[in-house]
């Protein structure tokens, strides 16, 4: 940054303060650093807009007389009703460019009249004879407890949409006043306690700089808006709003996951100077992002997308991914809270394949386990170590109905596009038959039913055991590639759970063990002349990278948003050297040795 840049920005932040009150007399403000989630990349400075939301967790209990108890439920069904108008009204206001925060905003609506909140509320009136108020507060409760039982970080923050729902009918209830942001008519960052897809989807992406929440995660659909209107945004940061004041300075670190309050001038600069670096990257990556991933020495890489929501398609398109090389199917399961039919999988995935043909996507089946337990499945086994137990391919196998239901509508939608077929978790060879004479059986009844569809589509299975990778050789005489799921293959491989602090620290993808491991698959997927895709988080990181090209690996799946650095950083290696490096790699017994040398060979790449 040139001296003129620094002297301009100092005279802005010295307006900027000044406008704040700073100058007013009052002491300067102590700098607040909090850390949160990176809800979506890229940083803003500016000034700090409260979104109110008080009132709705201030309810009491009172008791509701017998003969009131109706009137009472009928008041509970009017505030759901004007609530759910209201998402409405949002909905009707979005043109067909939103199409994936429509996606988003009705099934929050669906929402309004789900069983689990909307019937459970008035059961709860007309059995506790007690207002809606508590009612709906004790019900979410529940519901709250249930959810966050669950370790999949999916799961829990499916929660959140619950609460935002449950929040916007309180707010009915109670009478309190909402802030409409579609109001707001100056350039502020939003600091709120929550912000649903409805508000998010009123943001005006030329006045809202970006925004922080005390709640929420990066996987939550307020999230994926953010990341798809591409403005900034921290989440997960507890107590920010009872640490920020209206017109406060704030500085929203999207990629670290950081909220600054009231920084000092040195802060600002070199805040400016990292916006400044952001941007400019982002600008030469949505330039080149049309351009193949092509290696110095001239090796084609393919890269594809990993997504679980059909409103992902968006950012696979605005990333030019190749492709998607992994769609998680079980999600469809949990939000419509029951087992879906054929036609409603069919329809699903069907909107998939004319949203991105003429691409690839890959269909993962159903990867259901102990830790991701659907609340509507009834007999439930009570499994002491659900990692180790009745999961994905195992729960489809001793479910076949369901398997068969799904993997019919998948060949039903291979009628209309590009679309592969993946198994997870397999183990042994006698799944993979066992497997093959489940989509046999679902091909008869296909043929019976006279429906179209196509089953001469590539057959692939995860490889993320490590009894998969060892038996990989015999596994690939039965299938057309390997996909290799990182996060699971380290996390059984080195025996720990990766959300257990007291062990995290294990894991790492850079541990000679899984790149062994990775080699083994590789090598056997080249020998038996076989496709080879790596689709876990290891893929999407591109301090990984030289490594992995080194391997031989040259299809990789990850997340969308990763896609533009990873592609750069391809054009930047060469596989020739990459080989010779991961020669040096492989004979390295300690994990920091390892990171050491790739610091040491690729430091500077890896820092532009």
């Amino acid at each position: 940054m040139s001296k003129s840049q620094k002297e301009l920005i100092q005279k802005e932040n010295i307006m900027i303060k000044k406008n704040g009150g700073v100058s007013s007399g009052l002491s300067p403000k102590e700098e607040i650093v909090i850390k949160g989630i990176g809800g979506s990349p890229g940083i803003c400075i500016g000034k700090a807009y409260i979104v109110d939301r008080e009132g709705v967790d201030l309810v009491k209990r009172y008791p509701v007389l017998e003969d009131d108890v109706p009137a009472e439920i009928n008041r509970f069904k009017n505030a759901v009703k004007r609530a759910s108008d209201d998402y409405s009204s949002v909905i009707n206001s979005l043109n067909s460019d939103f199409s994936h925060q429509i996606d988003i905003l009705e099934a929050h609506l669906a929402l309004f009249k789900d069983k689990m909140l909307y019937g459970k509320t008035i059961d709860t009136i007309k059995v506790e004879k007690i207002n809606a108020e508590w009612a709906l507060k004790k019900v979410l409760r529940h519901v709250k407890h249930m959810f966050m039982k669950l370790s999949d970080p999916y799961l829990k923050s499916r929660v959140t949409d619950i609460v935002q729902v449950s929040e916007q009918v309180m707010r009915h209830l109670i009478g309190a006043q909402d802030i409409k942001i579609s109001d707001i008519n100056k350039r502020v960052i939003l600091v709120a306690h929550d912000l649903s897809p409805a508000d998010t989807s009123q943001i005006q992406l030329e006045l809202i700089k970006g925004f922080v929440t005390d709640r929420g995660g990066k996987d939550s659909h307020t999230g994926i808006i953010a990341k798809a209107l591409g403005i900034p945004a921290v989440m997960g940061l507890g107590n920010a709003t009872h640490k920020v004041e209206n017109d406060d300075i704030v500085i929203v670190d999207g990629i670290s996951g950081i909220l600054i309050v009231n920084p000092e001038e040195d802060t600002l600069f070199a805040y400016e100077e990292r916006r400044a670096i952001y941007e400019e990257r982002q600008a030469i990556r949505a330039r080149e992002s049309h351009l193949p991933a092509v290696t110095l020495d001239g090796h084609k890489f393919e890269l594809t997308a990993n997504i679980e929501l059909v409103e992902e398609v968006v950012s696979v398109r605005d990333n030019a991914a190749k492709g998607v090389g992994l769609f998680r199917t079980e999600f469809l399961y949990i939000d419509l809270k029951r087992f879906p039919s054929e036609d409603e999988l069919f329809d699903k995935y069907k909107e998939v394949v004319d949203l991105l043909s003429p691409m690839s996507i890959t269909f993962r089946t159903l990867d259901i386990n102990g830790d991701k337990v659907l609340p509507y499945m009834k007999n439930n086994i009570d499994e002491e170590n659900p990692a180790l137990g009745l999961r994905a391919v195992r729960f489809c196998l001793k479910r076949p109905e369901i398997f068969i239901t799904q993997i019919k509508a998948i060949f039903r939608a291979a009628a209309f596009g590009n679309i592969k077929l993946l198994i997870p978790m397999i183990s042994c060879v006698e799944e993979i038959i066992q497997v093959k004479e489940i989509i046999a059986r679902s091909i008869i009844e296909l043929k019976q039913e006279e429906k179209v569809f196509n089953s001469d589509i590539p057959l692939g299975i995860m490889i993320e055991v490590p009894s998969a990778v060892i038996i990989a050789e015999d596994l690939a005489e039965y299938v057309d590639f390997f996909s290799i799921g990182t996060n699971d293959l380290i996390q059984y491989s080195m025996a720990i759970d990766r959300r257990n602090r007291q062990v995290a620290h294990l894991y790492n993808p850079m541990n000679p063990a899984i790149i062994r491991m990775v080699q083994m698959v590789v090598n056997a997927a080249r020998k038996k002349n076989i496709d080879v895709v790596m689709c876990g988080e290891m893929a999407g990181e591109p301090f990984n990278l030289p490594v992995l090209m080194g391997l031989g690996l040259t299809k990789l799946s990850m997340n969308p948003m990763s896609i533009p650095v990873i592609r750069q950083m391809v054009t930047r290696l060469n596989v020739d050297e990459s080989k010779e490096f991961v020669d040096r790699v492989i004979k390295m017994g300690r994990v920091s040795d390892i990171v050491n040398l790739v610091k040491e060979k690729y430091g500077k790449i890896l820092s532009d």
